[in-house]
């Protein structure tokens, strides 16, 4: 079982031994919606399942069923599980994300399921550019063209197994010792310099940053366990592990982070999935710069 990373060689071992697997490509353009979709008909692993962040990943905005709020609402457990029996996932199998920017929209996936109580899934470290400098072979054609052609499958969903928290706890826990926030975000935007997406710019005070992108090395593979936990050590500074809450502007960029903490050995920390888009539209909430 993969629960963190997965190398594209294990990939292939496991495709090549035909062992219960499903594959899903999650790339996204913040920018550009439509551009996943692109990535994906251009080439994909093949037999890859198509995740797209806000048709698939994100409730609509105000459905009285979501989990969070802010700009990428987090779907229902419920309704994840309707998804995913929809494409034929069921609990045997494993999971493998991936996406072609830098694990930041797969990384959503890897932790609803993980959410749903389903343990073996895991992020194809380097995404699909690992994959092609593998060697490994590409499929082309629409998502809807590579729909599975196999009944609905029966997935169950289990006890959580990721930690979800909202707007109220992280409010009242402000700038206490029981929690420790982490921005994921870029350094201008935790600054306040600039806010291209929310009507307020800055971030929640007391809140570190630690932009997504630094648990990739420069080929953008994720640094090795000892390096992110000195790493994450640094920026703690004394701070226990367990009290990290991670956000970003919408709950998605954040996960990175969280994964990184557990590759290093540091332990499953809790996500924020509202994140600043949330906090920052909550009327009395108090907002940083600098």
């Amino acid at each position: 079982m993969y629960t963190t990373l997965i190398s594209a060689p294990q990939l292939q071992a496991l495709i090549n031994d035909k062992q219960p697997l499903m594959v899903f490509d999650c790339s996204f353009e913040l920018m550009q919606p439509g551009a996943g979709d692109a990535q994906y008909a251009q080439a994909h692993v093949p037999g890859t399942v198509r995740a797209d962040l806000d048709r698939h990943l994100s409730a609509v905005k105000g459905a009285p069923d979501a989990a969070s709020g802010g700009r990428h609402p987090l779907p229902s457990r419920q309704a994840l599980a309707i998804w995913l029996n929809s494409i034929g996932f069921d609990n045997s199998m494993q999971a493998v994300v991936y996406d072609r920017q830098g694990a930041n929209y797969c990384g959503r996936l890897w932790w609803m399921l993980k959410w749903a109580g389903h343990e073996a899934v895991a992020v194809l470290d380097g995404g699909w550019q690992a994959w092609l400098a593998h060697g490994g072979i590409s499929a082309s054609g629409a998502p809807e063209a590579q729909a599975p052609k196999i009944p609905a499958s029966s997935f169950k969903l289990a006890p959580a197994l990721t930690q979800l928290t909202v707007t109220d706890t992280v409010a009242k826990r402000l700038e206490q010792p029981a929690q420790t926030l982490i921005d994921a975000r870029g350094a201008p935007r935790y600054r306040g310099e600039v806010e291209p997406l929310d009507p307020v710019a800055g971030h929640i005070p007391g809140a570190l940053n630690r932009p997504f992108g630094h648990n990739l090395d420069a080929n953008g593979f994720f640094k090795p366990a000892q390096q992110l936990r000195a790493e994450f050590d640094t920026l703690l500074a004394g701070r226990h592990p367990a009290t990290v809450v991670h956000h970003c502007g919408s709950g998605v960029s954040a996960v990175p982070n969280l994964l990184a903490m557990e590759v290093a050995g540091l332990g499953r920390t809790a996500l924020y999935a509202g994140s600043w888009s949330e906090w920052c539209n909550t009327p009395g909430l108090p907002c940083a710069q600098g």
